[in-house]
């Protein structure tokens, strides 16, 4: 149990009894036993004090590490709230961190998408991001930017002053440097998305050409029910499986065929849609039969619909399609291309490899609409210098481009503005 806030050792001492004398140093841990209201001991526990600012709230916190058992917790709470504290809100600890200077929002959003990750690739990234990967990939992006309206707040407001103004050339020459890494950010989103939210993959092909073996052989268990008699998936049917730490929703589709049957029609229905919604799409034929117009047909509409991946199954059966239409060819029965496929499906997801999380890899929808935002609000700058208009209005657009920076790690004051101008020109000798 963690208590924060000015009074966290004053609950903590009134529910507490501490093996010998103990006079609350910081940054240590000391045995107690925690007492019930006649001062009985319930459980002996270890009781470690952090003194503010040092702590993850940034304020005096106690934590109390009980024994497992649940009635011992609940014990300990009640005990709490008796002597005057009161139940966190959800993210108030975080939330506490962000409001005392602590933390910055991303690495604020990093300790949630820590907690939900996954995955150990998800998992890996989040804590780089709460180690300050992003901020530390804005910092100089921020830098740059501020210099930038250091110099026209300057040129604009101290002219008299004989201060040199950059040329408008010049300036798009430092908007450019700015644009590069603001550029590199955004496109780690595409990346960054499938690692937060992961993909949807999608296996679609003929009736019997081993959609289900593949599937089955993907998770690595038996999930699919798989027979010889063509049509025997009905309906679409998903499972949760890691690639490369990104996590998968692979979804196994009914054969698609021409088809009279009602329920048959439905899970051909809903196999199309599956298509329609995956982010890859891997169409599976045959390598035991000859090439067909149907499977010319999906190949073609998956092609038409994104990323997609032509697979051969049946590699370990006597080969009779003619021409190497397929990508990678596998055998679900004996596994042989399962992990050439995988290793396929990553050069698909990430041509370039997976990022560094260290290079600050943007993982969230709300970073990446704020620094488009910006690189947007940079690119108007351009045009404006451009076409040789006053410095006022491209203060505008720097300042437009300098509003969601803030939004991601913190605003900007006004004196932030004046002590670069002061610290870099020589005004009021």
């Amino acid at each position: 149990m963690r208590l924060s806030g000015a009074g966290a050792r004053h609950c903590a001492s009134a529910m507490l009894r501490f093996h010998g004398k103990y006079e609350w140093t910081p940054w240590t841990a000391a045995l107690a036993d925690l007492l019930d209201e006649a001062g009985n001991a319930v459980d002996e526990v270890v009781a470690t004090y952090f003194a503010a600012p040092r702590s993850y709230t940034a304020e005096d916190v106690v934590e109390i590490a009980c024994h497992g058992s649940p009635v011992v917790l609940r014990h300990c709470v009640a005990r709490a709230l008796q002597a005057g504290a009161r139940p966190a809100t959800p993210g108030e600890f975080t939330l506490r961190a962000y409001l005392n200077g602590r933390i910055d929002l991303p690495r604020a959003e990093a300790v949630h998408d820590l907690i939900a990750a996954t995955t150990l690739h998800q998992a890996r990234i989040a804590a780089q991001q709460m180690d300050g990967s992003v901020s530390r990939a804005l910092r100089p992006v921020k830098e740059q930017l501020l210099e930038l309206i250091a110099l026209l707040e300057a040129g604009i407001d101290f002219a008299e002053d004989d201060v040199t103004v950059a040329t408008n050339e010049a300036i798009m020459g430092r908007i450019e440097r700015i644009l590069v890494p603001l550029g590199r950010l955004i496109d780690s989103f595409r990346f960054g998305r499938l690692v937060h939210d992961g993909l949807n993959l999608a296996l679609v092909g003929r009736p019997n050409v081993g959609k289900s073996s593949l599937f089955n052989a993907l998770l690595q268990q038996d999930r699919a029910i798989v027979t010889a008699i063509p049509g025997t998936t009905r309906d679409t049917i998903s499972e949760q499986f890691s690639l490369e730490g990104i996590p998968v929703r692979l979804v196994d589709t009914a054969g698609i065929r021409e088809s009279h049957d009602v329920v048959e029609k439905l899970g051909i229905d809903r196999s199309i849609q599956a298509m329609a919604d995956a982010d890859i799409t891997i169409v599976v034929i045959d390598l035991a039969e000859e090439w067909t117009e149907q499977d010319q047909e999906l190949a073609q509409r998956a092609a038409g619909q994104g990323i997609h991946v032509l697979v051969g199954n049946k590699a370990d059966l006597p080969r009779r399609l003619s021409a190497s239409v397929e990508e990678v060819a596998v055998s679900a029965q004996t596994g042989v291309g399962i992990e050439e496929l995988k290793r396929l499906l990553v050069r698909r997801i990430a041509p370039e490899g997976f990022a560094s999380p260290q290079s600050g890899l943007i993982t969230s929808a709300r970073h990446e609409g704020l620094l488009k935002e910006s690189r947007e609000a940079l690119e108007r700058a351009v045009e404006a210098a451009g076409v040789g208009l006053p410095h006022e209005m491209l203060l505008l657009d720097c300042y437009a481009a300098l509003n969601p920076l803030d939004a991601l790690t913190g605003a900007t004051t006004a004196d932030d503005i004046l002590n670069r101008i002061f610290s870099t020109f020589c005004i009021g000798k």
